[in-house]
């Protein structure tokens, strides 16, 4: 096949573009301008993620960028971000940290109280979303955790639909980052979804972590969207920004959650390399904004 000019004038164009959509110099958050969105993904950003900054300084670099919420703030920070304005896209502090968690009897009792405690402060609050984890296998087999999963959940389900509260458990990859953790494929979770039997238990779709356990993420979330309350972002592999260095292509992944009609949000959570961390989120936020 012969590569004429004309072919390779449109290939040069399009490298071109796709360079350009993953430029950090694409935006200057200090202009005080922040970017025009579109609206059809609610952008957030992991608090964690940027600890360069304390949270009143992350409320004033998100609003300078064009967007409004951040993840993963207990209730410390609440007071914080009220008086910024700013929405807790997915509370925490109510779990006992990632290896101990639902699928794991002897902890029940402590995440019961927990759970049943916080639910009704972060509705005082207004906000929506609190996260919750599996736990760890601990040579636990699937059907035995997922059963110990739901029979703990059952006992808090009551409290968050009087609330208003989505209960989220995370899909984390257990081959690189968290080994041996036990809600690490989106089929298992979407089953413990199902034995729960409850519309305030879902799933929060890490996309980085699925990228590495199982892949088709576009076809998972085509198929199973009504089981996700919430996205997760990050570069594949070393969790890093969202440009043309990893393999996810994120463009048609939020098209795909969009098309399903998602109205929740998508935070993204991953650990810049670059020494602009807040132009590489703003980088993120753009490459994600379909």
């Amino acid at each position: 096949m012969t590569f004429n000019s004309g072919r390779r004038s449109s290939f040069k164009k399009m490298i071109l573009g796709g360079a350009a959509m993953g430029s950090l110099a694409s935006f200057d958050w200090k202009s005080g301008e922040p970017l025009q969105l579109k609206g059809n993904i609610n952008h957030g950003v992991c608090a964690w993620t940027m600890p360069s900054l304390s949270l009143d300084e992350l409320c004033v670099t998100i609003k300078k960028i064009g967007f409004n919420a951040i993840d993963l703030v207990g209730p410390k920070g609440w007071d914080t971000l009220k008086a910024h304005g700013v929405e807790c896209s997915m509370c925490n502090g109510a779990e006992l940290g990632i290896p101990k968690g639902w699928n794991d009897p002897q902890y029940h009792e402590q995440l019961i109280k927990n759970y049943t405690e916080l639910i009704p402060e972060v509705a005082k609050y207004g906000y929506k979303n609190l996260i919750c984890f599996s736990g760890n296998r601990n040579g636990m087999d699937d059907e035995t955790g997922m059963k110990n999963c739901a029979e703990g959940l059952k006992k808090i389900m009551g409290v968050a639909e009087k609330h208003g509260i989505m209960i989220q458990m995370e899909l984390l990859n257990s081959k690189v980052n968290h080994k041996d953790y036990m809600c690490d494929l989106s089929p298992w979770g979407v089953e413990l979804c199902k034995m729960v039997g409850s519309e305030n238990f879902k799933l929060l779709f890490d996309i980085y972590h699925m990228q590495i356990d199982e892949g088709d993420i576009i076809r998972s979330i085509q198929t199973n969207h009504q089981y996700f309350g919430h996205y997760h972002t990050a570069g594949n592999p070393g969790r890093n920004e969202l440009d043309e260095n990893q393999e996810i292509n994120y463009p048609a992944v939020m098209r795909a959650i969009v098309a399903t009609g998602y109205k929740g949000y998508v935070s993204h959570e991953f650990i810049p390399k670059s020494e602009d961390k807040i132009a590489a989120l703003a980088q993120a936020v753009q490459v994600c904004d379909v």
